[in-house]
């Protein structure tokens, strides 16, 4: 869908920072060595790995590519992974982890999108039992596919659940900028509770490009093998790794995450008296989700591009409208005009 207008259909859709543009344009001069052997690619590691505590980094292209590779890690054929039946592995991914890895996905309900050790414990039975999947990990989303956070006190309450039953933690952290904005947090303050994470770029302001973060020393040894049959090892490492340099220059990721949820706030804030129009979930990172008519979403979706995440009956539907690095004032404001006007259009129709 192209319109005029800005896109709130996802923060994939915005294009990349100029900084990031000028740091992969910067990587081109010369050649280097391949691989990310290049000094460029180690000074990004080196500093990837301060960023977070972490014992090891590796670069990858994409967000499925960092949630599988960052699974493999944790999980052997047979074994299972715990997810909510949101995660964005389970419900977006054309089942690339099971496929993949030969690794079965366990997932439970999870309406606002959050795990708890007690929605966790329900999918442990038949441990021991050769004719299931064996519980082995457990995958959440940081922040969810519900647009929510996990507090600190949360993190802390899965790591020790999953620490007393013998459970490995992975953090799905495409928007994981996002969250450390919203809880005000350092990045280590998140990593400290998985074993393994990814940290998006691609939502935050880059071309292409997500880490993947190791924080358990002992599963470092066969990660290079993974990267490597999972497609994964770029030959021209420097311009994955001048992505990040760029974003973590300066704290750029930071900066550019906080706008992104500042301008979803603010939309929440200005429709939430709109007619018609009820909001469903906690605005926390960059994602406002709305239930309103169908007939209201339908007139809205001719000149402005956002996603419908589904129906209730005929007559109503929830949307979800993402906000980007590059979101202004003024979308937002042109935007909330749109959807005060549709919703006027829409209210003989609903009475």
């Amino acid at each position: 869908m192209t319109s005029q207008h800005k896109s709130f259909g996802s923060d994939n859709h915005a294009g990349a920072h100029p900084d990031v543009l000028a740091a992969v344009m910067a990587a081109n001069a010369g050649d280097a060595t391949a691989y990310g052997r290049d000094p460029l690619t180690e000074r990004v590691i080196a500093r990837l790995t301060a960023e977070f505590g972490a014992a090891g980094a590796y670069l990858v292209f994409g967000g499925t590519a960092a949630n599988v590779f960052g699974v493999a890690m944790l999980v052997r054929s047979g074994e299972a992974v715990i997810c909510a039946e949101s995660a964005h592995l389970n419900d977006d991914e054309c089942g690339a982890t099971e496929r993949v890895l030969g690794s079965k996905l366990l997932t439970v309900p999870a309406p606002d999108g959050k795990l708890t050790p007690g929605l966790i414990a329900t999918r442990l039975a038949g441990r021991g039992n050769p004719h299931k999947a064996q519980p082995r990990a457990v995958s959440i989303a940081q922040a969810t596919e519900a647009g929510t956070c996990y507090s600190l006190s949360e993190l802390r309450a899965i790591r020790e659940f999953c620490d007393a039953n013998d459970l490995l933690l992975y953090i799905d952290g495409a928007r994981l900028a996002n969250a450390a904005v919203w809880l005000d947090c350092a990045l280590t303050d998140l990593a400290e509770h998985a074993d393994v994470l990814s940290f998006g770029g691609t939502k935050n302001g880059a071309l292409g490009v997500e880490a993947v973060l190791v924080m358990r020393q002992s599963l470092l040894a066969a990660a290079p093998f993974q990267r490597m049959q999972l497609l994964q090892l770029s030959s021209k490492m420097r311009f994955l790794a001048a992505q990040f340099e760029a974003l973590l220059e300066g704290g750029l990721w930071r900066r550019n995450a906080r706008t992104a949820n500042e301008m979803a706030r603010r939309l929440a804030d200005d429709v939430a008296k709109a007619p018609g129009l009820r909001l469903v979930h906690p605005v926390q990172a960059n994602a406002v989700f709305a239930r309103l008519g169908l007939e209201q979403a339908t007139a809205l979706r001719r000149d402005w591009n956002f996603h419908v995440w589904a129906g209730q009956g005929e007559q109503d539907c929830t949307v979800r409208w993402m906000t980007a690095f590059d979101t202004t004032e003024a979308d937002v404001r042109e935007f909330v005009a749109a959807i005060r006007a549709t919703a006027a259009a829409s209210a003989p129709a609903a009475r």
